[in-house]
């Protein structure tokens, strides 16, 4: 296959990745593997995915001012593990089901990514993902190096008892392996998996580690009875709310981009209604955004006065569908609703959904990447080129693993966030107060007084840690783009690589010198 049409704004093809080379003119190898059809909205002649990636690490490097041999370093994927296991159906049938984990970057360890069960999973999109997540605590400034996993199965095809026996040989296999443990490789949830999932790969890596006092964190997104943090579940939502919040304040984003200094009243299209979609919907509409429209496999619902989330979302859990909502539009094609004018754009679903085909039909004012990957580069250039501020997937989405992070700490500090301090802050602040009473002549009210004293919970102290590490994220981002003068995917982009660079250089063992 090659690709014609589509010719990229920046080309930097000094560097390569170990294991694929990518060109405007020549298709990479696909080793024979397999490679899922997806329903999305680009041209075949697009980039796959790992391409898509790998060509915005190539735009992001030639301004990065970074050798070119740390910079093929920082490309190739470390390392990629491939198990094909039976899982018996009945006592007459039983099925192979392949998965995969990649480690895309050790240069800070343990790994982290999570895994996904679907049938769409492929080698190359798992290196894809694998890479995202390096970049993205990069960005972030999370100290974790980059993994993906995934399970080639439609979760809905099985019954919770099958999934719970492919999951836990799954987490065998990456046990063997040496492809899992707090200090190695941390999953987490992702699409088709849950705090559920993460149970079971706990409780199964516990079998194999009995001596590991840290085994907790050998995975996060876990439910909290069982080692998870208060926050995780909606982390990714919120990160989106909050990134897209800061960039709402620039003053260059206002002027540039016809855009309000903040949400109110903003007008909000959501593609995508699971955990990401969902939950920054609620966080934008609590917070006064219209939320006009979302669309999910089937269809999308649509109302110019905004719709309610919960109730919506209560319609589609109960029924399957948005069909039947009262007071609402149906749209038809699902995909149309990333062509509906707004203010904001999130695409929250699955890769490759903004491409050549459609993104000159996009109108929205901003395109916040909830998802991974949902944008082709070719997409990314028709949107940038006709004055669409894009906030890229590594810095937008990274809410989750941020979060994760902090479960991880959850788990190797052994104890819950709050718990040694929360008293005494209120302590504190009692003493305070009774001073500032005193001296006042005015004794508060009971309930005025526990407002002010009150002590964060874990839940608080979470948001507050992911809500500085967006608005700290989001300026750097910000004054790279503003010093490069580039968008902020390039910008994003090359400072994680200008990170990790940092940390592969500082370590010594990268490279050395002949003679």
């Amino acid at each position: 296959m090659v690709f014609p049409k589509y010719t990229p704004l920046l080309t930097f093809t000094n560097i390569s990745s170990a294991r694929l080379k990518y060109t405007t003119n020549i298709a990479p190898t696909t080793n024979n593997i397999p490679i899922a059809a997806t329903n999305v909205a680009t041209e075949d002649h697009e980039p796959t995915f790992l391409q898509s990636v790998e060509l915005f690490f190539d735009r992001a490097a030639k301004v990065s001012n970074i050798h070119p041999k740390t910079l093929a370093h920082i490309k190739a994927v470390d390392c990629v593990l491939s198990v094909s296991f039976p899982i018996e159906i009945d006592e007459n049938n039983h099925k192979i089901i392949h998965g995969y984990r990649a480690q895309h970057s050790r240069h800070r360890l343990p790994a982290k990514g999570g895994i996904r069960f679907s049938p769409e999973v492929d080698l190359h999109e798992v290196e894809a993902l694998a890479s995202l997540m390096t970049y993205k605590c990069a960005v972030v400034n999370v100290p974790f190096g980059g993994a993906k996993g995934g399970i080639m199965i439609d979760p809905k095809q099985w019954t919770p008892a099958q999934l719970e026996r492919i999951t836990r040989r799954y987490t065998m296999e990456l046990c063997q392996k040496g492809f899992i443990g707090p200090g190695i490789d941390v999953p987490a949830p992702d699409v088709g998996t849950s705090a559920r999932e993460m149970s079971w790969i706990m409780d199964t890596y516990r079998q194999f580690n009995s001596q590991d006092v840290n085994a907790a964190g050998c995975v996060t997104g876990k439910p909290v009875a069982l080692g998870g943090v208060r926050g995780r579940t909606e982390a990714t939502g919120l990160g989106v709310f909050y990134g897209i919040r800061e960039f709402l304040t620039y003053p260059e984003v206002q002027e540039k981009y016809k855009l309000p200094g903040n949400v109110q009243g903003m007008s909000v299209v959501i593609q995508g209604f699971g955990n990401v979609g969902y939950w920054a919907a609620k966080f934008f509409e609590s917070n006064g955004a219209r939320i006009i429209a979302i669309g999910e496999r089937d269809c999308g619902a649509f109302s110019p006065k905004g719709l309610d989330i919960e109730k919506l979302f209560q319609h589609r859990n109960e029924t399957g569908s948005f069909r039947d909502f009262p007071d609402i539009q149906i749209i038809e094609d699902p995909l149309q609703v990333l062509e509906l004018e707004c203010d904001v754009l999130i695409p929250a679903a699955l890769e490759r959904q903004i491409g050549l085909k459609n993104a000159h039909k996009v109108r929205a004012k901003m395109v916040g990447e909830a998802a991974n990957g949902p944008i082709t580069p070719g997409g990314h250039d028709i949107l940038v080129q006709r004055g669409i501020a894009v906030v890229p997937d590594l810095l937008l989405n990274a809410g989750g693993v941020c979060v994760s992070y902090f479960e991880w700490l959850k788990n190797l500090s052994h104890v819950r966030f709050g718990r040694m301090n929360k008293k005494w802050d209120e302590r504190g602040k009692s003493q305070l107060l009774a001073l500032v009473e005193q001296n006042a002549g005015r004794h508060l009210t009971e309930s005025e007084r526990r407002q002010l004293i009150h002590g964060a919970e874990e839940h608080e102290l979470v948001y507050s840690g992911l809500e500085d590490t967006m608005i700290d994220a989001c300026a750097e981002t910000r004054a790279t783009a503003n010093e490069l003068k580039t968008d902020y995917r390039t910008a994003a982009l090359s400072n994680a690589i200008r990170k990790i660079a940092t940390v592969y250089e500082g370590s010594g063992t990268l490279f050395s010198s002949g003679g």
